[in-house]
């Protein structure tokens, strides 16, 4: 037992454990130490609560009785690997961070309550060497496939093409031996000492940088910025490989901002360390959670790969956090809780005492901050690995070359994708933007179709023949007449989304191949592992993609990449618009031409002059991130000031206005806090709830988090009005 994990056993005078439950609750709860129980901070129990019983987390113990009344016992201490002591800090942390109750970010962590159970048992079978009595043809099989592993008896019966109860007359016959096995099995060790790939000189400075920081040991955090195609995975690999063999017993989390990225990644990680990484992600089956939740809570489980929420895993010995592409706007989670899993996992890494490796080719402004500031070591890679070069980037006027009426791409891009197809090279066609179109409407009235009870337009997709809401999910056929005038055929699409694109390219190109990427289309891992093969394979001529084709994938025989609409995104309040901008446009025109042949990337836009476009034509990162710089910094934005933002949503509107009206009498009064609000925000109204939006701007040294936590207990909030507090906003919608 580790120091910092103090034994209680009921005595004389009495015991008291303070137990956490993953509820929405604003404290923990005391609970009586019944005599002869032994408990230890961090160990997992079932208490009373109500007339149920729940599952809670020990948090603390002291001495003393209950007060007036007496406390209820808890019931039971369950046999699972307790929480460590830096991930009890770590929730203490995000809840004071993030102004959250404590139980639902508990909750966050104890994602998988099966795994507090032992792994189920299954019965399997293998060959004894003791042949039957009587051998027919049949039971000859399945002696032969049981003389490998051992196999339940429905998967003998499978691969043997028989009967079970031939199985089983078998197993009774004293041919096949019975034995347990558990259902959720260890993960495979990785090792360490395989040989990577060879790594050219850029490559192997940086990843002597990075072994470097490993041997100091303790809290470090690390900007690994390099190029597109620079070989980044394999540098940081390099970097795990190091810790592996200098402390076995260690546990890496690899944070990856897409679910698709974690399929690539894994044949990577197997082809390096001879052995999958553990994943977390949303799209896992409840075994697979249970399985990776207990082997990672037990320490077992030596390299995890996974999508945001990842961070909030129970790691018992964490010594290294890894954040692909941390720029990426996916790692900020805005529903339930709300938080920016890369900054978390620096937050994590300090408790911990972990090394820290934020990757990208398109850093954020906030780590690129922190690095020129000396906060973060800053390793650079500024060259593509092997032969490839980075691709030529141009931009297409679309002021001066228009597409046709009803068409998307313009001339000079088709002639470029003609000619790529031509040399048997493959296109990419990039538009952040699903389905067929972003909006329906009636020709007749002008209705346009909308998401019930959202402010929303509905997306057509045309390979479903439905209307989907992408923020609430709500779906609906197609209607053939206005549902607001009853025109029949009178609904029209406006603008392109990624299948309208594809419909062009198909026509243009009819004997080419054309395949849609994105979340709709590719459906599970299985479906994005096949097509992103399909593609490396060269199966697909003409891919189009939504961001998640351009996040770290590596199409060898990709040349040309056509961005469709580069001016997405720089519209609107946002202040992370320009740079977001910069950093989508890098990514996707940094899937061509990663291999030995030459690629090119092509952007049709409004505004070539844009500064985040123009720099990026001109390769010079450095003149648009002095002008980011400089603007954030006069207005005091992120990363040189703080934000934060308070959402209140209710049914009844009327309530929620004197909601907010009280609200923002109780904010409060700072000469170092500027309160905006409260305002309707552009979603106005989301799944039926009346939305009011403020936003809280202040200097860096303001501890926002202390001034949001202060302001929501000076206010009485009606039970049926909701409150969401957002550290550092991505989104103002």
């Amino acid at each position: 037992m580790s120091a910092n994990r103090e034994l209680f056993t009921d005595g004389p005078a009495g015991h008291i454990a303070t137990v956490l439950l993953p509820m929405p609750l604003p404290e923990a709860f005391d609970y009586a130490v019944p005599e002869g129980l032994t408990l230890a901070e961090g160990d997992h129990v079932v208490v009373p609560l109500g007339k149920r019983l729940v599952n809670g987390v020990v948090w603390g113990l002291r001495d003393g009785a209950g007060g007036n009344r007496p406390l209820k016992p808890v019931a039971e201490r369950l046999d699972a690997p307790p929480l460590s002591a830096a991930t009890r800090q770590f929730v203490d942390w995000t809840t004071r961070y993030l102004a959250e109750l404590p139980g639902n970010v508990l909750r966050s962590v104890l994602r998988s309550q099966g795994a507090l159970q032992p792994s189920p048992v299954e019965v399997v079978y293998r060959a004894s060497g003791t042949p039957p009595e009587r051998l027919t043809a049949a039971r000859a099989r399945v002696l032969e496939v049981a003389a490998g592993e051992p196999l339940t008896a429905a998967e003998l019966a499978r691969r043997a093409g028989v009967s079970a109860g031939v199985v089983k007359g078998l197993a009774d016959a004293g041919a096949l031996l019975a034995e347990e096995r558990a259902v959720d099995p260890p993960f495979d060790a990785p090792d360490p000492y395989r040989d990577g790939l060879a790594l050219n000189d850029g490559q192997e400075a940086a990843s002597a940088q990075l072994r470097r920081l490993i041997a100091a040991g303790g809290f470090q955090a690390a900007l690994l910025d390099g190029v597109t195609g620079s070989g980044k995975t394999e540098v940081y690999f390099e970097a795990i490989a190091e810790l592996l063999r200098r402390e076995p017993d260690a546990q890496v989390l690899v944070l990856l901002p897409e679910i698709a990225l974690t399929q690539a990644v894994t044949a990577r990680f197997e082809a390096r360390f001879g052995a999958e990484p553990a994943l977390w992600h949303s799209a896992l089956g409840g075994t697979g959670r249970r399985r990776a939740w207990r082997e990672i809570a037990a320490g077992r489980a030596r390299i995890v790969a996974g999508a945001r929420s990842a961070i909030f895993m129970p790691f018992r010995n964490l010594r290294l956090i890894i954040v692909d592409e941390e720029h990426d706007p996916t790692y900020k989670q805005d529903d339930g809780l709300t938080y920016q899993a890369r900054d978390l996992a620096v937050a994590r890494g300090k408790l911990e005492g972990a090394c820290v490796i934020l990757a990208s080719a398109t850093p954020s402004l906030e780590s690129l901050v922190n690095a020129r500031a000396g906060r973060y070591v800053h390793i650079r890679l500024e060259a593509r690995a092997g032969t490839a070069m980075l691709p030529v980037i141009e931009t297409l006027d679309l002021r001066e070359f228009p597409p046709e009426p009803g068409h998307w791409l313009s001339e000079p891009l088709v002639r470029e994708m003609a000619e790529t197809l031509v040399r048997g090279e493959q296109v990419l066609l990039y538009l952040n933007r699903r389905g067929y179109a972003p909006l329906v409407l009636c020709r007749a009235c002008g209705h346009k179709m909308k998401s019930p009870d959202t402010d929303r337009w509905l997306v057509e997709h045309r390979y479903t023949g439905r209307l989907i809401c992408h923020t609430t999910g709500f779906s609906m056929p197609k209607p053939r007449a206005c549902p607001e005038c009853g025109t029949v055929d009178s609904l029209t699409s406006v603008g392109p989304g990624v299948e309208r694109v594809a419909e062009e390219a198909a026509l243009r190109f009819p004997d080419a191949v054309v395949e849609v990427f994105s979340s709709d289309t590719a459906m599970g891992a299985e479906g994005v592992r096949e097509l992103v093969a399909r593609m490396e394979r060269g199966e697909i001529d003409i891919l189009v993609g939504t961001q998640i084709a351009a996040k770290g994938h590596n199409f060898p025989n990709l040349t040309l990449v056509g961005v469709v609409d580069a001016d997405i995104g720089l519209s609107g309040g946002d202040l992370r618009a320009g740079e977001r901008t910069y950093q989508t446009l890098v990514q996707a025109a940094g899937r061509a031409g990663r291999a030995d042949r030459p690629g090119k990337a092509i952007l049709q836009t409004h505004d070539p002059d844009h500064e985040a476009i123009a720099a990026l034509v001109a390769g010079d990162r450095e003149a648009f991130l002095s002008l980011e710089t400089l603007m954030r910094e006069q207005l005091g934005l992120p990363p040189f000031g703080r934000m934060a933002a308070l959402i209140l949503s209710g049914m009844d509107e009327g309530l929620l206005v004197t909601t907010a009206k009280a609200a923002a009498a109780a904010a409060p009064l700072s000469d170092d806090v500027k309160l905006f609000g409260p305002a309707e925000p552009p979603l106005a109204v989301v799944r039926g709830r009346h939305r009011r939006r403020f936003l809280v701007q202040a200097g860096r040294n303001v501890d926002v988090s202390a001034f949001m936590a202060t302001w929501m207990a000076r206010f009485r909030l009606p039970s049926s009005i909701r409150a969401r507090v957002d550290i550092e906003p991505y989104s103002f919608l």
